[in-house]
């Protein structure tokens, strides 16, 4: 079938890793998505899978055992797996947002510790910055750590934390006070800890309690849970980057890298309901031809395939000025919200050729138009873009009256 959204200017070497990963979400992901997304069941053999590709170092450094490739290699090889199953690319997604931080914030010897293990898929990354009572607004983090002595005691509860259960090291946001006097505005007096943990449910270090999966609508297989802190004690030098009050800058920096990969997940997914719809669309009669061949599913489908070619081009853009070293968070916002919103409308044109059938569990669109709505809420809602990028354009197109 030929291919929409293609990304013009690549490397060989960007070729063959997306060849690769493409035909490993053909012939491993995709045969058995929908039956395991039913189960709600981990893909325990995809993710080997995705270990033996390396994939788990895709951005890591060479010189901690990783392919060291760009984020826009990154965002799509998350586009080609989001078109298998939106949830295996989640459990990536939060590895790599660790591994970035790490990257960019981290000590040396938090580097030296952590990142050889992160490439070879050994150790797995979680983060956590949502709480139950706060949402988007993370100033309004209550989660606490106080000194004691050459340690951290931290105390909380945390929400939406993807990985939560199979992850070994999670990177969370707390308030500390410590070295910061009253009145300190809330995002300089916050600090994002390295938590080593064991894999698994219920009390997986003393004063950490991971409760089991929360149960949703869609994004299945993939572990979302809480995070409950109760006297968790942690060494100083698990400070990331070992000083406290840089904690919202270094998880904003994280988060940008992950707008840049749920615009991507958005984008695989509405890859995948053009294709399944404009294959139905061949396939089913009526009237005596081929529903293909009536006027207003021909719209449809031209609307869709516009709708991913777009979302595609905006999510490269704001890949590509990440790996620039520039500032993005107007484009990876623009990217977030744009392919999140043309990826719930292509999927639900998709359910709409599918017309009944669309609406059994017997057809993969069934699975996908469960999915899409998580990408309207993670990693911000589109309310919360649309506040970034208007107050980015308030900046760059500043009146000079």
């Amino acid at each position: 079938m030929a291919r929409l959204a293609q990304t013009a200017g690549l490397t060989d070497v960007q070729q063959e890793i997306l060849s690769t990963v493409r035909d490993f979400v053909d012939k491993e992901i995709l045969p058995v998505a929908t039956e395991l997304e039913h189960r709600d069941e981990y893909p325990q053999q995809i993710v080997d899978g995705l270990k033996e590709l390396g994939l788990f170092g895709l951005m890591i450094p060479e010189e901690y055992g990783g392919l060291g490739e760009s984020l826009l290699t990154y965002a799509l090889c998350v586009e080609e797996i989001a078109r298998g199953w939106m949830s295996v690319s989640g459990i990536i997604n939060t590895h790599f947002i660790v591994a970035y931080m790490l990257k960019q914030h981290g000590t040396q010897e938090q580097k030296d510790h952590f990142l050889p293990r992160m490439a070879a898929g050994d150790i797995r990354g979680a983060f956590s910055m949502s709480e139950p009572g706060l949402g988007s607004d993370v100033s309004a983090i209550t989660s606490k750590a106080v000194k004691d002595g050459d340690a951290y005691v931290l105390n909380g509860q945390k929400m939406w934390l993807t990985n939560g259960g199979t992850s070994s090291l999670v990177a969370v946001l707390v308030r500390s006070d410590e070295g910061h006097p009253e009145g300190t505005a809330p995002h300089k007096s916050m600090t994002t800890f390295l938590v080593e943990k064991e894999p698994g449910f219920g009390e997986v270090r003393p004063g950490l309690t991971i409760p089991g999966k929360i149960d949703k609508m869609g994004y299945k297989g993939v572990d979302t849970t809480e995070l409950i802190m109760d006297g968790l004690r942690i060494p100083a030098d698990r400070v990331l980057g070992g000083v406290t009050g840089r904690g919202f800058y270094q998880m904003m920096d994280g988060v940008e890298v992950g707008r840049v990969n749920v615009a991507a997940r958005g984008c695989g997914v509405a890859q995948r309901a053009f294709e399944l719809g404009v294959q139905y669309a061949q396939q089913r009669h009526t009237f005596g031809k081929p529903i293909a061949q009536h006027q207003a599913i021909q719209f449809k489908l031209a609307e869709m395939a516009t709708k991913v070619e777009a979302a595609h081009a905006m999510m490269v853009n704001a890949a590509r000025k990440k790996d620039s070293g520039e500032r993005n968070d107007l484009e990876a916002g623009m990217a977030k919200y744009l392919a999140s919103e043309y990826c719930k409308e292509v999927v639900e044109d998709s359910f709409r050729i599918h017309g009944g059938y669309g609406f059994s569990k017997e057809y993969e669109i069934e699975r996908l138009y469960r999915e899409a709505p998580m990408l309207l809420i993670g990693e911000g809602t589109a309310e919360i873009q649309k506040m970034i990028i208007g107050r980015r354009l308030l900046e760059e197109y500043r009146f000079q009256g």
